[in-house]
């Protein structure tokens, strides 16, 4: 039997799979170059793969591919599905999509006079001196009032005139549309309208309807409306790629990641939930692969070839209830996850008087300059320059037939331009090698910022935390990133070039419910709060498979507390002991805001409840030393590397060649089949006792 674990990532599409089958590591060890593959415990093996996600000359989808690879399958062959125990999956079909502006058309459903409620928002404005206002795009296309209205507290003021609902839904459905966002004054709590009109859509055809009291449970008709209507934008798209992949896929247990950092069935995955699919794979990968080295203070740090991802943990996976994404307010629990426009593919440019790095992408198709597809430089080149990225240490992946190494003499002569450019434009003369290192210091500079603004300006103290690097370009700027930030340690998985594919492996299933409270928190509330809980752990156990003898099941209540007055909420734990929930709620408002209003009257805006279901995760790797403690482990090469505005000689070492307890002073090269790792003078890597776990210190 095989395990999948994939990530669909913008750039690259991860794959680490987990198998006992010797027929498949054996077709798999004729190819070195394109697999990595490490024993596991009781004949075990890891295959890690990554391919390009964007490859329409060679494939369909990248996901299906690599599964077809692995398993030693033509292109037109059909998969031997009995063989797969399981395919857990994130994706970025649906941040795309809404990035792009490509999902399906969406009719706006909402309580006559409030139709243009989403426009309006919240009047924010982001740039509060820019004179003219550009208001976000909209995902409906057209909008129906309804006449309806339940007043605050339940009393039915106006019925639904289900006539005029039904003509003006005909009239949509007319028009080719078929997904509609039903929302409406108060049906957070007063469903029955939206149940009454969510019944008419259903008769007339619409195939997606996003009920409000469904989709976002709590107050706020704009905030639940907005993501009413990124769900009914969002799940066609997604459903046809879901359905793509299963008709592939017959069969098979097929799983996908949420934005929360949980699994869910194939056939449960919806819109709201997928926008940080990925991402959240890598946030459970670094934080449990963590924690298996004995790291409680994290910060991850996911470099990939788009985006830079970042996230603190201190205990436990730390989610916001309100965020921002793609322009799109939504109101889902996500992981708490900080994105920038940096990554290996990211754009530098020069525009006549300052460096820039992206926001724009070269992508994977065409990549950067070096990908041998034409593109433009980008940071992944700059890395070339600087001999931290060397060519015959990289996969053979690139070229129009993916088969040849990354192309050095086009990053010299591109930046030997820009540093002509350059100085012709200023009058001052930069080495090509020093250009590099300068786009490298501002996207570090770029990455840092996002570091502080989810550790320093919450409160914590990030010199006390260990960086986890993880991402294809990750271990490329590790050390640069925790010298900008005082932090002493950084951790190294050896899948850290895949591990938000791994991350998939390690997560559990959960579901989770919430219900909107906004009272006060007074004794005389504890009971009605009990019966939500009850009901709302009732509604997230229904999601679940029963738990089988082997499964462990965690229930999780928490509550969003609020000061009287205040529009901010802090999540903490629930307890039937008031005193205790307004402790645990002082102290993170003491670290957050630095100030407690002790006689201030707490509000309890909502409620939530987690159902976790622990399943069987892969085990790391063990490995035995074999060389003599006093053995220096031998670089395979030594190459230049430009570091502090000077060339160093580095040596090379090959990651597979390391074993437990070797140490290695930096200047160096640590090279991995999927990714590179730079260990900058100053800085120390140790491989951890018993397993290939690396862990790097400030000397």
């Amino acid at each position: 039997m095989i395990k999948f674990f994939i990530d669909r990532g913008g750039t690259f599409t991860d794959i680490v799979a987990v198998t006992d089958d010797q027929v498949i590591i054996d077709k798999i060890a004729q190819h070195p170059q394109r697999f990595l593959t490490v024993p596991l415990v009781e004949q075990q093996w890891v295959i890690v793969y990554k391919l390009l996600s964007e490859n329409p000359e060679q494939y369909q989808d990248a996901a299906i591919q690599g599964i077809r690879d692995i398993m030693g399958m033509g292109s037109h062959e059909p998969i031997t599905t009995l063989a797969i125990e399981v395919v857990k999956m994130g994706t970025t079909v649906a941040t795309n999509a809404l990035l792009e502006r490509k999902g399906d058309g969406v009719v706006l459903l909402i309580t006559k006079g409030f139709e243009d409620a989403l426009r309006i928002g919240y009047q924010n404005r982001p740039d509060i001196f820019a004179r003219h206002i550009v208001l976000p795009t909209m995902l409906y296309q057209q909008v129906i009032g309804v006449e309806e209205r339940y007043d605050a507290y339940g009393q039915e003021l106006i019925p639904v005139n289900i006539q005029q609902v039904k003509q003006d839904l005909q009239t949509v459905y007319n028009t080719g549309i078929r997904s509609c966002a039903i929302v409406f004054m108060h049906g957070d709590r007063y469903p029955y309208h939206e149940q009454q009109v969510a019944q008419i859509a259903q008769e007339i055809g619409f195939t997606q309807i996003s009920i409000s009291h469904q989709v976002s449970p709590l107050m706020k008709i704009v905030s639940r409306g907005d993501t009413t209507v990124v769900d009914a934008y969002l799940t066609p798209i997604l459903r046809r790629y879901v359905n793509q992949v299963t008709s592939q896929l017959p069969q098979v247990k097929l799983m996908f990641m949420k934005s929360d950092g949980g699994l869910v069935a194939a056939h449960q995955f919806q819109g709201k939930d997928s926008i940080l699919s990925g991402p959240a794979g890598g946030i459970v990968g670094a934080v449990e692969s963590s924690k298996r080295a004995g790291c409680e203070l994290v910060i991850t740090f996911d470099m990939g070839g788009t985006s830079t991802d970042v996230a603190h943990f201190k205990g436990e996976y730390e989610r916001q209830l309100d965020s921002e994404i793609a322009g799109v307010r939504m109101r889902v629990p996500v992981l708490a996850i900080h994105t920038i426009a940096a990554g290996g593919g990211s754009i530098l440019c020069f525009d006549g008087s300052t460096y820039r790095v992206g926001p724009e992408s070269a992508g994977s198709n065409p990549g950067p300059a070096c990908y041998r597809r034409g593109g433009p430089l980008a940071v992944t080149d700059a890395n070339v320059m600087l001999g931290k990225i060397n060519p015959q240490y990289f996969p053979s992946v690139f070229g129009l037939d993916g088969n040849l190494p990354l192309d050095k003499d086009i990053v010299i002569e591109k930046f030997s331009q820009l540093a002509q450019e350059i100085a012709d434009s200023t009058g001052n003369y930069r080495t090509p090698e020093q250009v590099a290192a300068g786009f490298i210091a501002i996207a570090v500079e770029n990455m840092a910022t996002a570091i502080k603004k989810i550790s320093l300006q919450r409160g914590y103290d990030v010199s006390q935390y260990t960086l986890c690097c993880f991402g294809g370009a990750g271990g490329q700027v590790a050390c640069l990133i925790a010298d900008t930030l005082g932090i002493k340690k950084i951790f190294l998985h050896p899948y850290a070039g895949v591990l938000s594919a791994y991350g998939m492996g390690l997560a559990d299933i959960r579901t989770m419910r919430e219900g909107g409270v906004e009272q006060p928190l007074t004794p005389e509330l504890m009971p009605q709060l009990q019966q939500l809980m009850d009901t709302l752990q009732t509604q997230a156990k229904s999601e679940l498979t029963p738990a089988g003898v082997n499964i462990e099941e965690l229930v999780v209540q928490k509550v969003n507390l609020r000061y009287e007055g205040s529009n901010s909420t802090l999540n903490t734990h629930f307890s039937s002991d008031i005193a205790l929930m307004r402790q645990e709620f002082e102290l993170e408002h003491q670290s957050r805001y630095g100030f407690i209003q002790p006689d201030k009257p707490l509000i309890i805006a909502s409620a939530s409840v987690e159902v976790i279901q622990k399943i069987d995760t892969p085990p790391e790797p063990l490995i035995i030393r074999t060389r003599p403690i006093n053995q220096a482990p031998k670089p395979v090469a030594t190459v230049r590397t430009f570091t502090f505005d000077q060339w160093y000689d580095a040596p090379v070492y090959q990651r597979e060649d390391l074993q437990p307890e070797d140490i290695i002073d930096g200047p160096a090269i640590i090279g991995e089949k999927i990714s590179t790792i730079v260990v900058e003078p100053q800085w120390q890597a140790k491989l951890t006792l018993r397993n290939h776990l690396m862990l790097l210190k400030l000397i």
